[in-house]
């Protein structure tokens, strides 16, 4: 790779499980299915630091969603639209991975494998494509593959079905809606009443309180006590109990981002439940601990191909809308702040977005 350095600063686990920004951390090597980025933007994920402890593989490269220009092409790339080098993409790697540990996305260069990679249409930002990350791939898995909700966006159900996606304000509820939406589906939303608008503005039919004590038995009357599917996009024990209550009669199926405690499914008989982890869509063996490793499932990357061209067109076609977000620093070590704030749970309707 002439013309590149050798070394980047990056930011990287350490083995206390705390993050650090670091020079002399290595660039990703070219793989045969990955492409070489020159970062220029990225957007902070709660997973990101609640992986901190947990997951973090000292020394490996934190962070999931980027944006930036194309610098090299692996020689068995395979993507939704042309790629070359100067385009720009946006895209999510798997952060702080003891597998892979130089393609974490706070980083100068990301590696990023080649079906999670968009090409960024000319009437989007670098600011704003980096939203998209690793909302696209997780979202597409929990609403096509684990719920297998009716409908798919741009061939809708012949019948709107009513979906509930518990987190509607989030950057990953937002594009579930405008996904739902897409398919046909009647969708409805928890959320704060200061983000009734923008939950309304990205499809929602309707959006409920769930502070109010009343909630669940308003959803209930709305969707007649039928309601068979629920995205929960906040995924914490309180919020399973909740969606549980929300499903109809009948019982459906419920699906998480994260392991959902063995002891909460308490309708064994009536309700399927699920949790999605977004890299899964790569088809690769993951190699954080477990529940959240295991070895790659080629349909889930022959998936990932079919969905992420989908959401390429979509991109391409201006059928689908970034979410708001807060611009937090200009540089990488910028990042380190803004993942406090989302610690500390100060991040309401906006996805935090730092340059490199």
């Amino acid at each position: 790779m002439s013309g590149l350095p050798s070394n980047q600063t990056a930011i990287v686990a350490l083995d206390d499980g705390t993050l650090a920004l670091r020079d002399g951390i290595p660039i990703p090597s070219l793989e045969d299915d990955m492409i070489l980025v020159k970062n220029a933007f990225v957007a902070l994920n709660p997973i990101d630091t609640k992986m901190v402890g947990k997951l973090a593989s000292p020394g490996a490269i934190a962070g999931m969603d980027f944006a930036g220009e194309v610098i090299r092409i692996g020689s068995n790339v395979r993507t939704s639209a042309s790629i070359k080098p100067g385009d720009q993409v946006c895209g999510a790697v798997p952060g702080m991975h003891c597998l892979t540990p130089s393609v974490g996305a706070f980083a100068q260069y990301v590696g990023a494998t080649d079906l999670t990679v968009l090409k960024v249409p000319n009437h989007m930002s670098l600011e704003q494509a980096a939203t998209l990350g690793s909302g696209v791939g997780t979202v597409g898995l929990a609403l096509f593959k684990s719920l297998n909700v009716p409908g798919w966006p741009g061939l809708p159900a012949e019948k709107p079905v009513d979906v509930l996606v518990y987190g509607g304000s989030t950057a990953t509820g937002t594009l579930a809606i405008q996904f739902l939406k897409l398919s046909g589906m009647n969708v409805i939303t928890t959320c704060s009443p200061r983000n009734y608008d923008l939950v309304r503005s990205f499809g929602a039919a309707a959006y409920f309180d769930y502070h109010q004590e009343t909630c669940v038995d308003e959803i209930r009357k709305y969707t007649r006590n039928s309601l068979k599917f629920v995205l929960d996009c906040i995924s914490e024990p309180e919020t399973m109990q909740f969606c549980y209550k929300c499903l109809g009669r009948s019982g459906g199926k419920y699906t998480a981002l994260e392991p959902y405690p063995e002891f909460l499914h308490t309708r064994p008989k009536t309700v399927e439940p699920d949790w999605v982890l977004g890299p899964m869509v790569m088809g690769k063996r993951l190699g954080w601990p477990e529940p959240f490793g295991g070895e790659g499932i080629e349909e889930y990357r022959e998936f990932g191909f079919k969905w992420f061209k989908q959401v390429q067109e979509l991109l391409d076609e201006g059928k689908l809308k970034t979410h708001p977000y807060r611009i937090v620093g200009n540089s990488l070590a910028e990042t380190l702040g803004g993942l406090r704030l989302l610690e500390e749970k100060q991040v309401s309707g906006q996805k935090l977005v730092c340059r490199v």
